[in-house]
C-alpha cells in the first residue's frame, strides 16, 4: 500500500521501521530535515520535507494516491488538520495522533466524525491502559486482551524456583485443572510454538491464553498470584501518568504521585484530585523512601528520560517493591533493562506500532477487515492475532486435527458466542467465530494464511 507518515519523532520513525518492514511504500513527512535524512538512509523510503498541513506539500507527496495517510506530530492540532486537508485531496484513510486529554473525552467522536478521521490514537493513553493491565495481575509481565477482554494471553517470566522448570506441557496440563494453553515460549534469543513434548526450562518467558478466571486458578494453583496493585506509586507527572493515575483512581486503587516540575504539580492537583502529588525530585533516593516506597504494591517509573525510569525502576525493585513497570522507548535500552533484571517494561511507540500493522494489514484484505486484533510477542519474534471468521473460510466444521497448518503456527484460542474455547483437536473452526492464532517468524494477514 501506499503510506504517508507526517511527523518523524520517536513515534514517527517507529511506525515507518514497522510499515517498511511489513513491505508497504512509504512516503515520510517532516519540517525538520535532520530525522528527514536519517529515516530515508536507514529505511530506504521517500521523504518530503515540509508542513504536513501544507495543502503543496501534499501535494507533492502525492497525497491523493495515499491509502493510508497518518499524521503523528507533537501537536494535535496540526495532526488533525493534515488529516482534514489529506481526505479533502483525496486520501483514502487517515489516522491521527491526539493525546490532549481535553480532546479525548466526549469530543473525540465528534471530532473524528467531522474530520474524517478512520482512527484517532494515542500512544501515551494505550501505554497506560497497558500498565493498567498489568497492575491489575501483577504475576504477569505483559497482558493482551481479545475479543472484547473476554480472552487473555498473559506472559510471564519463569523464574529460577519455579515449579515448571523441568515439566512437560503435557503434564503441565494434568498437573493443573485450569483451562490454559501455553502457545509461545522464548528461550533466550529463540521462539518456540511449542508441542506436548516440549519442556520448560527456567528462565523461559512463556505466553499462555485463557480465560480470565482460568488465569487468576492457573496462577492460584502455581504459587505465584500477586494481588492486584492498590497503592501506587507513580514517578514523573507525563501524559503517560495522568491517564494511569486516572485509570487507578477509578479502580479504587490510592495513587502517589512524584514530579519535580511545581507548575506541572499544581496542575495535576486540580486534574486528579484524588491522587497525593508530591513536587520533588524523585530521582533522590530519599524522597522515594520517605513517602514510604516500601510498603507500595507497586512502582511505575514514568519520566521522560529512558535512563532514569531503568534506574530507579532496579532501586523500587531493591526495596522488595512487588511490582515494578518502567517506561522505555529505545529498544536499545530495553534490552540492557531486562539484562539487569527487569522484566516488565512498556514502550508508547510498541504500542502504537501494534495497532499501525493491525490497520495496515486489515485494508490490505480485499474483503475487509478480517484482523480484529495484533500484538507483537517476544520482543517482536512472534505475533498473536485475532481473526473474525467468514464465509470464505476454506476449511469451516473440519476438526483442528484434520487440519494441515503450517509451521511455527497454534490455535490459541476460539471465541464462539462470546464464550471463550480452549481448543483440542476434536475442536472446529465456524463461521462468526474469532480465532486467536500465535505465528513465530511469520506475518499472517488472513485466516488461511494459516494452512498450507
Amino acid at each position: 500500500m501506499n503510506i504517508l507518515v507526517v511527523g518523524c519523532g520517536k513515534i514517527g520513525e517507529a511506525i515507518v521501521a514497522s510499515l517498511v518492514n511489513e513491505g508497504h511504500k512509504v512516503v515520510a513527512i517532516d519540517v525538520n530535515p535532520a530525522p528527514l535524512s536519517e529515516i530515508s538512509n536507514v529505511y530506504d523510503v521517500m521523504s518530503v520535507c515540509g508542513n504536513g498541513a501544507d495543502s503543496d506539500v501534499l501535494a507533492e507527496a502525492e497525497v491523493g494516491r495515499a491509502d493510508l495517510f497518518v499524521a503523528v506530530t507533537d501537536s494535535d492540532n496540526t495532526n488533525m488538520l493534515s488529516c482534514f486537508l489529506a481526505k479533502r485531496m483525496g486520501a483514502a484513510h487517515t489516522i491521527a495522533r491526539i493525546r490532549n486529554p481535553e480532546y479525548n473525552d466526549n469530543s473525540l467522536n465528534f471530532l473524528k466524525q467531522e474530520l474524517g478521521l478512520s482512527m484517532a490514537i494515542n500512544p501515551e493513553l494505550l501505554a497506560a491502559q497497558e500498565m493498567y493491565k498489568i497492575l491489575k495481575l501483577p504475576s504477569a509481565i505483559k497482558v493482551e486482551t481479545f475479543s472484547r477482554r473476554n480472552f487473555e494471553m498473559i506472559q510471564l517470566h519463569l523464574k529460577n524456583d519455579t515449579p515448571l522448570d523441568g515439566m512437560r506441557l503435557s503434564d503441565l496440563r494434568e498437573k493443573y485443572k485450569a483451562k490454559f494453553l501455553i502457545c509461545v515460549v522464548q528461550r533466550g534469543d529463540e521462539v518456540y510454538i511449542p508441542d506436548g513434548n516440549f519442556v520448560l526450562r527456567a528462565g523461559d518467558k512463556i505466553g499462555l491464553t485463557a480465560q480470565q478466571t482460568e488465569i487468576h486458578k492457573l496462577l492460584r494453583e502455581m504459587g505465584v498470584l500477586q494481588k492486584q496493585a492498590r497503592n501506587v506509586m507513580i514517578l514523573g507527572g507525563s501524559r503517560v501518568a495522568y491517564y494511569l493515575a486516572k485509570l487507578l483512581l477509578a479502580g479504587g486503587s490510592a495513587v502517589t504521585l512524584i514530579e519535580r516540575d511545581q507548575a506541572l504539580c499544581q496542575e495535576l492537583c486540580t486534574t486528579l484530585p484524588k491522587a497525593v502529588v508530591v513536587h520533588g525530585d524523585g530521582a533522590q533516593q530519599e524522597i522515594l523512601l520517605e513517602e514510604d516506597l516500601r510498603s507500595r504494591d507497586a512502582f511505575v517509573a514514568l519520566t521522560g528520560m529512558d535512563e532514569e525510569n531503568i534506574l530507579i525502576s532496579i532501586f523500587a525493585s531493591s526495596q522488595n517493591v512487588p511490582k515494578v513497570i518502567a517506561k522505555v522507548n529505545r529498544d536499545e535500552l530495553s534490552v540492557l533493562a531486562e539484562k539487569l533484571g527487569m522484566d516488565c517494561i512498556v514502550s508508547p511507540k510498541k504500542v502504537i506500532t501494534d495497532v499501525l500493522v493491525q490497520y495496515a494489514r486489515a485494508l490490505q484484505n480485499s474483503m475487509g477487515s478480517n484482523i480484529e486484533t495484533l500484538y507483537h510477542l517476544m520482543d517482536g519474534k512472534a505475533e498473536a492475532l485475532e481473526f473474525n471468521v467468514r464465509g470464505d473460510f476454506a476449511m469451516p466444521g473440519v476438526p483442528l486435527k484434520e487440519m494441515k497448518l503450517k509451521s511455527n503456527i497454534l490455535i490459541a484460542g476460539i471465541i464462539r458466542n462470546r464464550t471463550p474455547i480452549i481448543p483440542g483437536g476434536n475442536d472446529v473452526i465456524l463461521v462468526g467465530d474469532r480465532v486467536i492464532v500465535v505465528a513465530a517468524n511469520r506475518r499472517l494477514q488472513d485466516l488461511s494464511d494459516i494452512l498450507k
